[in-house]
Formats: C-alpha cells, structure tokens, sequence
C-alpha cells in the first residue's frame, strides 16, 4: 500500500484532520456546548438590553447588547466560534455574564456562516457590526472570541474602531486549514488564506492584544497562539500570551464565565479600574 503524502508540513490529510477537529478530541464538547446554550437562555431573559439588533439585512447579522448598568462603561465584544461554519451568538450570552461583572458592557456578534458566506465576507460582516457599536458605543472597545472567533479578533483588531483584543484559543495562520477537512465548506484560495491569516498581517496590528490557549488543547492550536505571539513579539508588538493548565478547547470556554479581578486582571486588556 502506498503511504498517504503529506498534504502541508509533513501532515497527511487524515493527520491534519485529526490536528483541528477539537470535537473529536473532547469527548465532553457537545455535552458543554449543549450546557452554554441552556445557561444562556437565562442570561438572555436577565441581562438583555438590546437583542438580535439587526446591523444588515441577512439572518445572522444581529447583535445582542447586554450592559454593566455603569455609564461610561467599555465594550466587550465576543465573535463566537465553529470553525466560521457552526454556532450562533445565542449559544454563548452566558459568556457575557464574566466581562459584566468586571464593568464591561456586553455584545455578542452574529454572522454569516460558511458556506453561504466566504471568510473574507464573514470579516467584512463582522467589521459592519463593530462599527456601528462604536457609533453607539464611543469609548472603549475591547474585541474578544474563541477558536474561529478568536481568528475573527485578531483581524477585527486592526480597525480603528478597536482599542485591544482577547483572542481564545485562536487560528491566526490560516494555510494549514486550506488542506484539511474545514476547506469543504470555507474554499479558501492560496491568496485568500494568505490575506486573511493575522499572522501575515503584522504591519497592521499594533494595539493590545492577550492571547489565552489550554494546556490540553490540541497541539496545533498550542502551535498557532505560540507562533503568532513570537511573531508579534519578534516585531515588537504588545502581545501578552497564556497557556492555562488543564484546560481544553471547550472547559477554556470557563474563563469568560469568571467574575473576580484578581483572577483574570493579567489576561484582560483595558480591564475597568
């Protein structure tokens, strides 16, 4: 039998499907996932100002607004993830609850999903969302998200509108998943993976950003927060970056849910008082 060849850095396909698929690799993931959407029906119907407010005409380009109760209060802004083709923002508006009751007020983004969307309209979509939370919203803004959200951070953080970000186990090279499962539904072309990739996409960076990742997350996640804060370190950016013991792709999802300052302070950017 014919070895399988490898397909980019010496994976093959079926390694390098293995080496993003975080379902797979926590078999806890739809139990955890099921459990946010649940807490957040609760988080919706208490904390809610201003649910699924439309920033275009499509389904998923709504925004839900939840406030500190605190005038002048920054803005933290979640993208969620699924690989930028699974989820919704309602899954995750229990992760509000965390940046809440540190001072911040809360917004979760919706989006389009691919493939109905490409990743470049998905940024696009997202970078409409933020600016009108600025005009609404004018001090500052801190963008947050997780695994693809956490990608969707680091580029939304080149806007002007974006004063610092925190992304959570995020994808920030974008060429190794061209060659993996996740390319059936995104289709990135070379240039656009390129373009797309905040890693290729220094030069336009420059303001805060906290990269946090588990320390039971696959390794190419590991790899991918790693690579990206020695980069931004390398062209002496301010990148501050945190592997958290014991966590994997989905219990990491915890740190939004913590609410005392001294646990979370070094890892928030523009952190209230």
């Amino acid at each position: 039998m014919t070895p399988e060849p490898p397909v980019w850095n010496g994976f093959t396909r079926a390694a390098l499907d293995a080496a993003y698929n975080n379902t797979a690799a926590v078999s806890h993931s739809a139990e955890t996932l099921a459990n946010l959407t649940a807490l957040s029906e609760g988080t919706r119907a208490r904390f809610g100002t201003r649910l699924d407010w439309p920033y275009g005409p499509a389904p998923r380009q709504k925004i839900d607004l939840f406030s500190a109760g605190t005038a002048g209060a920054p803005l933290f802004v979640f993208v969620h993830g699924g690989y930028w083709q699974r989820n919704a923002k309602e899954m995750f508006s229990v992760l509000a609850e965390g940046p809440m009751a540190l001072g911040f007020d809360a917004a979760l983004i919706g989006y389009t999903l691919a493939p109905d969307a490409s990743l470049t309209g998905i940024i696009a979509e997202c970078e409409t969302a933020i600016r009108l939370l600025k005009r609404e919203h004018p001090g500052p803004l801190v963008v947050s998200g997780w695994s693809a959200g956490g990608h969707l951070a680091a580029r939304l953080l080149e806007m002007p509108e974006v004063d610092a970000a925190l992304s959570i186990s995020g994808v920030f090279d974008l060429e190794p998943i061209r060659h993996c499962y996740l390319q059936e539904k995104l289709q990135l072309t070379p240039e656009e993976a390129k373009e797309q990739s905040p890693i290729h996409r220094l030069a336009n960076a420059g303001k805060p950003i906290s990269l946090i990742v588990g320390g039971a997350e696959l390794p190419e996640l590991r790899r991918q927060s790693a690579d990206y804060a020695a980069a931004s370190m390398a062209a002496r950016l301010p990148v501050m970056i945190s592997e958290l013991p014991g966590l994997n792709h989905f219990s990491i999802l915890d740190f939004f849910r913590q609410t005392d300052p001294a646990a979370v302070s070094p890892y928030y950017p523009l952190l209230p008082g």
